[in-house]
């Protein structure tokens, strides 16, 4: 059984890059949000080379022609969007090149959740199902898992929140096609830690 795609996100040092590239994570996250502590400068975005790795940036309130800006600055391949972005917006990044984020702990329902998932799935080549709500990301929190098995997902679509060596294998029972890692590999935001990222690459390897 091959592995689920990994994203780590939050990245904010070289050193760090360079791990996660020699270990073979799929994505790399840059967050372009001032408010995050683990908010990314442009310039080293842009300086940063990973070859096949994707780049994606994180965005929470700029405009749509804003985050096209940064992508084209910084080489992105692909924009994550976290601030409850419309169809309409998702349009103007184009399909290919969005993944983005619901909250499926702010649903009243699973149907509510595939409804608007249903919704968006023309405009997203991604989903990303994520702890807590709008705007957030680096929380800690992890997903009610439960709400995951009663609905079917015809979208590729990343897992996050909170996931780190102490419950990777819980998230890898729902069988995400992605994985989404932040604040479970850190030792302070924006900082990875090398044995949890190399624990995490250890338990994937077992499925393989």
């Amino acid at each position: 059984m091959p592995r689920p795609l990994v994203k780590v996100c939050g990245m904010t040092r070289m050193e760090d890059v360079r791990l996660c590239v020699d270990l073979g994570v799929d994505l790399l996250g840059f967050i372009f949000h001032s408010k995050s502590p683990r908010n990314a400068d442009p310039d080293f975005v842009a300086s940063v080379k990973t070859g096949k790795v994707t780049k994606v940036g994180v965005f929470v309130d700029q405009t749509a022609d804003e985050v096209m800006g940064i992508m084209d600055r910084c080489g992105l391949h692909a924009a994550q969007l976290h601030g409850g972005q419309d169809v309409n917006y998702c349009w103007q990044i184009g399909p290919d090149r969005v993944i983005r984020a619901f909250w499926p702990d702010t649903y009243n329902s699973p149907q509510a959740l595939s409804r608007d998932l249903d919704n968006y799935s023309e405009v997203c080549g991604h989903f990303l199902l994520d702890a807590g709500g709008k705007g957030q990301g680096g929380t800690g929190k992890t997903i009610d898992f439960s709400i995951l098995q009663d609905i079917e997902i015809q979208t590729p679509w990343f897992l996050a929140g909170g996931l780190g060596p102490d419950n990777i294998r819980t998230a890898l029972a729902v069988n995400p096609p992605g994985l989404d890692i932040n604040s479970g590999v850190e030792a302070a935001p924006g900082i990875k830690d090398e044995t949890k990222l190399r624990e995490v690459f250890k338990i994937l390897a077992e499925m393989e």
